[in-house]
């Protein structure tokens, strides 16, 4: 997706789940006097290897100088592609539970839908891990009205983009892939010429029209 910005670079290329050990490496060629770039789709410190690196530098009494580069977080990107569905309050919250206990992501589903959050989550469903996405749907319809808006985006700005605006009694129907992030509307939430808008509360205090 950058090849642009890799010529005349050496570039060291890992495999999904390698995380620990590409900023291993990552850290061992700063060590050493070169420049690097640990690239990481969407934003760095969201859900992705900012966070590790930090932590392994500081086990390891690392002196390299870190500077985490913001990117545009797959939250971000896929509510623009939906519409304006984060105008107030939300939470983001992953489904995987390789490195969270699912009890522990379930605590905080429920208490996002009790809070009547927008709820933007992450890693939905996997080939192996398909029912998590299904309970989450459950826990919301204990809290929300059945017709609340849910936006679903796959492969954000991407050849193979697909998006989806759906009501969350049809979300456990819904096409749903690891590449996917689904926004769970909250009870203010509505759909206006194909988006999906959360108003802030301006209509409370000001002229609109």
């Amino acid at each position: 997706m950058i090849k642009e910005y890799l010529v005349g670079k050496e570039v060291v290329a890992s495999e999904m789940m390698k995380e620990v050990d590409r900023c291993r490496k990552s850290l061992e060629l700063a060590s050493a006097g070169n420049t690097v770039a640990l690239v990481s789709g969407g934003d760095p410190g969201i859900y992705a290897m900012a966070g590790l690196v930090f932590e392994m530098a500081k086990d390891a009494g690392s002196s390299c100088i870190i500077e985490v580069i913001p990117g545009i977080a797959a939250v971000n990107g896929c509510a623009a592609r939906l519409g304006a569905p984060l105008m107030h309050d939300f939470a983001a919250i992953s489904l995987s539970d390789l490195l969270t206990p699912w009890p522990v992501i379930e605590k905080r589903l429920i208490a996002a839908a009790a809070a009547d959050f927008v709820v933007a989550i992450y890693n939905p469903k996997s080939k192996k891990r398909t029912e998590q996405i299904v309970r989450a749907a459950r826990i919301f319809l204990d809290h929300r009205d059945p017709a609340t808006p849910v936006g679903i985006v796959t492969a954000a700005t991407r050849e193979n983009e697909e998006i989806t605006i759906t009501t969350l009694e049809k979300l456990q129907d819904a096409d749903i892939g690891m590449q996917s992030t689904v926004i769970i509307g909250n009870s203010q939430t509505y759909i206006w010429e194909g988006k999906m808008v959360t108003p802030r509360g301006y209509a409370d205090k000001y002229e609109l029209k």
